[in-house]
């Protein structure tokens, strides 16, 4: 069954591998301007970036980068790209491409603010490293005698869930991210609903991305520390990298004098929505720029050290890149692309690997209108970041941090762009495919057993909240987690979102999706299942008042 899930919408990206790199984005809703002829416009943009920065000394072994990361972009319809490499605890090369605004030609420079994603991660789990060094917190104690509140599903999730637990995927909860997504939720509500959401594996089981839990670890920091996750992320790690543009809301980000928007691009390029994210701050919200993060980036790289001051131990900077969790199953295949990229683990906040031999440490980050990726070789001292801003694809961030890892290791590159290519037209292909049979598997010549405006009304779910449903001419419209899903009779009592659904509208991406209703012994129609969770049954919305 297909589901109401946001192809990975959100702040996904477990790690930074061409395709996987935000858990494969959805199209986010695009609206404002739009602006004929993309390629025109991105071919004078680059130019005019190349022209402003061609006096830059570049390293030798990066001849050739720049004209190869313009022609990524361009196939892949990327405005604007903010890039930066460090070595040696220096950062080497810090450069912007294409347009921050579009409407506006105004350029990326490697100070432009984007929107991280999920590289926020690790920042809260650096957070939560300091105060374990302080000694206010230990990695094994139970949160819950920092957070006594915390509650899940799961009795012993509950009991015995820990901060290293929460920092490495092994909570036991799926995605569940159409929970706090467009809810509209608080911090503190989405933190009180947690133990309304189903499991999908025991604690500690398995690796399974989960945005919910770093949100719970910044709350636990806050507990500790006295202050909002965001002051203390400010206090205790930007401030002492000299990091002080950065923000912790898409909101403050705009009054900057240099931030870029967000972009989506089909035949089109058209600027996205910002998605205010600050419920689940500590998962995903920090914008900031290239050069900054790639700061934090000679940070890690010196194992917690900033000068000669060393901020965090060593020993819990290291911590933080040492292997937790092993991926298994899809997932692991998707993110080896190759026999040069090792078998993925997840440490704290970081994805723990090798490339091309070495061990490598990376994140990737997610949200609508932007794509970032942040990656490092620890014993060659070496880290690229790359941010982006579309969402359309999660190709092009990872392939420029390859490229670079390639030419300044002096290896011959790879090319990594065939390779996204070919597997994007493979995925392409087997989607096509499997809508073709999906429109085939409907029963012919059925009918919904109720009339239908037996089927609107009033549905609740005590995690998910409300959900309506409405009639709209010979069709139904869903409005369930802040989205409203358009709905076609498939076969029977069940109903589809169609494919042919606008880039522009919020339910796209989730074509084929299945919605079932159900009713009770006196004939009335009293549940509509949802499948808003993939790794779960449908979520079952009973009529208000039932």
């Amino acid at each position: 069954m297909r589901h109401l899930q946001h192809n990975r919408p959100t702040l996904g990206a477990p790690a930074s591998p061409p395709a996987a790199a935000a858990g494969g984005q959805r199209n986010a809703p695009a609206t404002g301007r739009r602006l004929l002829a993309p390629q025109a416009l991105l071919l004078a943009a680059l130019a005019l970036a190349a022209a402003s920065l061609s006096a830059q000394t570049v390293d030798e072994r990066l001849d050739g980068f720049d004209p190869w990361v313009e022609s990524i972009m361009q196939e892949w319809k990327v405005p604007g790209l903010g890039v930066a490499i460090v070595e040696d605890g220096k950062t080497v090369f810090a450069k912007g491409y294409g347009w921050r605004n579009v409407e506006e030609k105004l350029p990326v420079t490697p100070d432009t603010l984007f929107a991280i994603g999920s590289n926020t991660k690790s920042f809260t789990a650096t957070l939560l490293a300091l105060q374990v060094d302080d000694g206010a917190l230990a990695w094994d104690d139970p949160i819950r005698t920092v957070l006594p509140e915390f509650r899940l599903h799961d009795p012993a999730a509950t009991d015995e869930m820990t901060a290293v637990d929460l920092l490495s995927h092994r909570s036991g909860l799926p995605r569940h991210d159409l929970y706090w997504y467009a809810t509209g939720r608080n911090r503190s509500e989405l933190l009180a609903g947690l133990h309304h959401l189903e499991p999908s594996a025991s604690f500690r089981s398995r690796y399974q991305y989960q945005n919910l839990m770093f949100m719970t670890a910044g709350i636990v920091s806050e507990q500790i520390g006295g202050k909002s996750w965001e002051e203390l992320v400010q206090d205790r790690v930007l401030t002492p990298l000299g990091i002080e543009r950065a923000t912790f809301s898409v909101i403050r980000m705009q009054e900057d004098d240099d931030f870029s928007y967000g972009y989506g691009a089909n035949e089109e390029i058209e600027r996205v929505p910002f998605r205010n994210i600050d419920a689940i701050g500590p998962a995903g919200s920090i914008n900031m720029s290239a050069r900054d993060l790639a700061a934090y980036v000679r940070f890690h790289l010196a194992y917690g050290k900033v000068g000669d001051e060393q901020i965090l131990k060593e020993d819990s900077a290291r911590l933080m890149q040492l292997p937790q969790m092993v991926l298994t199953g899809p997932l692991q295949q998707r993110l080896q692309d190759g026999p040069e990229i090792g078998d993925p683990t997840y440490g704290l906040g970081l994805m723990v690997s090798t490339y091309r031999g070495r061990k490598h440490i990376s994140h990737g980050g997610g949200i609508d209108g932007f794509i970032s990726a942040m990656e490092w070789l620890p014993d060659e001292k070496i880290g690229v970041v790359a941010l982006s801003n579309t969402s359309q694809t999660g190709t092009v961030p990872a392939l420029v941090v390859r490229n670079a890892f390639d030419r300044m290791l002096g290896l011959e590159p790879i090319d990594w762009a065939e390779r996204a290519r070919k597997r994007e037209a493979e995925a392409k292909e087997k989607a096509e495919e499997a809508k073709k049979k999906d429109l085939a598997a409907a029963v012919p010549d059925t009918s919904p057993t109720h009339a239908l405006a037996d089927h609107a009304g009033e549905y609740e779910h005590e995690g998910y909240g409300k959900a309506s449903v409405r009639t709209d001419g010979d069709g139904l419209v869903l409005q369930v987690a802040g989205i409203e899903f358009p709905l076609r009779h498939y076969h029977y009592d069940v109903w589809s979102v169609p494919y042919d659904l606008p880039a522009s509208s919020p339910a796209s991406g989730r074509g084929g999706a299945k919605v079932r209703f159900d009713y009770g012994n006196d004939g009335k129609i009293n549940v509509v299942a949802v499948p808003l969770e993939p790794s779960v049954p449908p979520i079952r919305f009973l009529r208000a008042g039932d």
